[in-house]
This record gives structure tokens, C-alpha cells and sequence, in this order.
């Protein structure tokens, strides 16, 4: 499919999203100052009163019974043999195995970490991971095999994008192909923290990802996309006030960044849908912190939730321990505590709510000295996952796949933590 035919579909669909919400020019995406938690927030959005929404059948978006997930992104990858199509099948083929032996049912790829992507694409070069040289074809499709190998052991399959972000810092990665979009659309791209990341105020950037999500949706067999949790990459007002002041808008600068990110939502869950034929899913991995996300990111959690056309699926970060304190003796981030603060937010009856568990923190704990004992019990993930059963979580995704299996200095505790996640009923 030529380039930007792809882009000019999803320029019409970001556009027409954006007529039927009335482009919020003049009015706030959520209620001023409120943070995510608050759910009054998701009702009193004008711009997202009628969202376009697409048909569900559960059974076919979700697997049979709990979602039971692991994250695979860049930095497994990296540990990935890519020099050949023989070699790549071999290692993503034991990686697959070790899932099914967990007790895992979906896999959360990252394919586009860097405004790049682990398979052809007419919109993105290939990833400096396959070959070690941005834009370099490795000689076949890693993505297309991962799909088929995971469908062979009826796992299912999301592909995980990070929308905005072409480079970390100036080494990661080090070099840009020429087809990198910082170098055929400079236009678009911002700078931050040592970065660059697309500009979400761009209805061009916006459409642009969303002709990405749709190359993806129809030319590969996958069961969903998913988005992390990285929207926009700063608070600094510098980041976008030209755009801010140019575009006259009565929002306050939080709000109008809100709505940016609500229009690039809307216009990826309808993409996905209609694409998918309602049989592909689109969730987002938040900050376990939702006062974070609101403030900080500019992502609307208890709108999305809680308002049908944003999501499928939520997955919070909760990486905290049993029983977590912070230095203020404060105990909202215990696990416990934050999962049920997520549970308790109203919810559209349509989308499902999963837990992130941090097998990251196996051995290490999470700063936190009375974490510690949790942390090396050889069961905290299972402890968690069966928490989140009680709680009334749809089931629980693990960051990341070699905490568990490639795991260099907690081994054994590695082990005992994947042992007991397969005893889970």
C-alpha cells in the first residue's frame, strides 16, 4: 500500500472524529484541576460526549477466562538473536514456550519502541534492534513470525507501540535512519529531557500514528495494540507554547494537552475497530500513579475509562509491594491499596481493568526497607494476581519477561516466583 495513502485515510478519520466531538476549541476536556481519580472528571467532557464507538463481542476480543500477560519490550530484544530468520525463531520460540509454561495466554510485544518498527513498514524504518543499523532490513519479517509461533501455541498477540517517542537520549538509539520521521518531518518532532518525541499538538502527528496502527491492524494477524505509558514527555510550558498561543484556544494550557491526547485516543481505538472487524482489542498501560498520569502525562484515565470509545482495556502499572510505605508513613501505594483505588473508578461496563505486576522487583523490592521480605518470598507475583482475583481485577500483565527468565541476580528467586505463578488455579 503506497505511504501516505495509508496516512490520508487516517487523516480523514482523525478529522472526522475531531467534527463529530466539536474539537473542544472552547471548552475543558475534564473539569479544571481535577486529577484522574476523580471519575466527575470523564463526565463533564463536551468534546467526548459522542466519541465514535465500534460494536464488541467479549468472546472475541479477550481470551477465554483471566488475561494473563507478560511484557516483551526493547530491552528483551536486545538479548534477541536477529542475525538470521533461523536464529530469531529459535530464541522468540523458547520465549514463547517459557509463557505457555507460566500459564500465559497473551504476549505484549514491543514492536515500534522508537519511532521504528520490528517488521516492514511503509511508514517507519526498521529498528536498529533487528540488524544493530536503524533502517537496515534484516532480510524477513520478525514480526510476522512472532504472530505465527504465538498463535501455534494459542497465545495471543498485541502489538505495543510508543507513539510519540523517535529517540530516548542521544544514544539510544545512537543513530537515525534517514527515513526517521525526525529527519523527513522535523516539523513534527520536539525536544525534551534529552529527546525527541512527536509533537501530540500535531493533527498531522496524529494522523500520521494512526496510519501507522492501521498498517499494522490489517497487515497482521494480531489480537490487540497496545500503548504504554508515555504521552506527552514534559511539563515544561516551553514545550509547546507556540502552538498553545497560536491556536486560540479558552483552555487552559493542562486541558488543551488533555485533549490532544484525548483526540489521538479516540482516533486509535476507532482505527483498531474498524480495521479489526471488532475482533481486535486496543488497551493502554498507565503510571500506577494516576495523579501522574493526569498532571504529569496529560492522559485522562478516568475519562477513557469510563466514557465508551477510548479503550478496551486498561492496565496500570502497580508496581509497588504488599504493604508499601512512602517516607510520609503514607500506605496508599500498597498494592493492595492502589489496585482497589483503580477498581474503585467508574467504568464503561464494556472495558476490563489489568493489573501490572512488577516481577522487575523480585529481589530488589521497591526502595522500600518492610518490601523487602515480599519482595524475596519467592510468591509476591502470585500473591498479587491472586489479590487481584479477589479484588475484581480481569487479570494481570508482568513487566517484563527477563525479570522472570533472563534474571542475572536473582535467579532461583527468579525461578520460585515462576513456579508459583503456575500453581495459580
Amino acid at each position: 500500500m503506497p505511504r501516505f495513502s495509508l496516512f490520508r485515510r487516517a487523516l480523514c478519520l482523525c478529522v472526522a472524529l475531531c467534527l463529530l466531538a466539536g474539537c473542544g476549541a472552547s471548552s475543558s476536556s475534564s473539569q479544571a484541576g481535577q486529577p484522574a481519580s476523580s471519575v466527575s472528571s470523564a463526565a463533564s467532557s463536551p468534546e467526548a460526549e459522542k466519541p465514535q464507538t465500534a460494536p464488541q463481542s467479549e468472546g472475541e476480543l479477550f481470551p477465554q477466562g483471566e488475561y494473563r500477560a507478560v511484557w516483551i519490550s526493547y530491552l528483551e530484544w536486545e538479548n534477541v538473536d536477529f542475525s538470521s530468520e533461523e536464529s530469531f525463531t529459535r530464541d522468540v520460540g523458547a520465549m514463547l514456550d517459557n509463557c505457555v509454561d507460566l500459564g500465559l495466554n497473551v504476549v505484549l510485544a514491543q514492536v515500534r519502541p522508537f519511532g521504528d518498527a520490528l517488521y516492514p513498514s511503509e511508514l517507519f524504518p526498521f529498528s536498529h534492534l533487528c540488524t544493530g543499523t536503524q533502517g537496515q532490513d534484516p532480510g524477513y519479517d520478525p514480526l510476522a513470525i512472532l504472530v505465527e509461533m504465538a498463535h501455534e501455541r494459542d497465545l495471543e498477540i498485541e502489538a505495543w507501540i510508543n507513539p510519540y517517542r523517535l529517540q530516548l537520549s542521544e544514544n539510544m538509539p545512537d543513530a537515525l535512519a534517514d527515513s526517521n520521521l525526525a529527519n523527513t518531518h522535523p516539523e513534527w518532532v520536539r525536544q525534551a529531557n534529552g529527546g525527541l518525541y512527536l509533537d501530540p499538538a500535531s493533527e498531522d502527528v496524529r494522523a500520521y500514528i494512526t496510519a501507522g496502527v492501521l498498517e499494522l491492524v490489517e497487515n497482521y494477524d494480531l489480537d490487540g495494540i497496545h500503548l504504554d505509558d508515555y504521552f506527552y514527555p514534559t511539563t515544561d510550558p516551553a514545550f509547546d507554547q507556540e502552538e498553545y498561543a497560536a491556536c486560540g484556544t479558552t483552555l487552559s494550557l493542562e486541558d488543551w494537552r488533555r485533549e490532544n491526547v484525548n483526540q489521538l485516543v479516540r482516533a486509535l481505538y476507532a482505527a483498531v475497530h474498524q480495521a479489526g472487524g471488532g475482533s481486535v482489542r486496543f488497551g493502554i498501560s498507565p503510571q500506577g500513579n494516576n495523579d501522574n498520569n493526569y498532571n504529569g502525562q496529560y492522559s485522562d484515565l478516568g475519562l477513557w475509562l469510563s466514557q465508551p470509545g477510548y479503550l478496551d482495556y486498561a492496565a496500570p502499572q502497580l508496581y509497588w509491594g504488599n504493604g508499601h510505605q512512602l517516607s510520609s508513613g503514607s500506605g496508599r501505594f500498597a498494592f493492595e491499596n492502589v489496585a482497589a483505588e483503580w477498581l474503585a473508578l467508574e467504568r464503561d461496563p464494556q472495558v476490563r481493568l489489568i493489573l501490572g505486576l512488577g516481577a522487575y522487583r523480585i529481589g530488589e523490592g521497591d526502595g522500600c526497607d518492610t518490601d523487602l521480605a515480599f519482595w524475596q518470598s519467592g510468591s509476591a507475583l502470585a500473591q498479587q494476581a491472586a489479590l487481584g482475583r479477589e479484588l475484581g481485577a480481569d487479570g494481570f500483565a508482568l513487566y517484563r519477561y527477563d525479570s522472570l527468565f533472563r534474571n542475572t541476580g536473582w535467579e532461583e528467586l527468579a525461578a520460585s516466583e515462576a513456579a508459583a505463578l503456575t500453581q495459580l488455579p
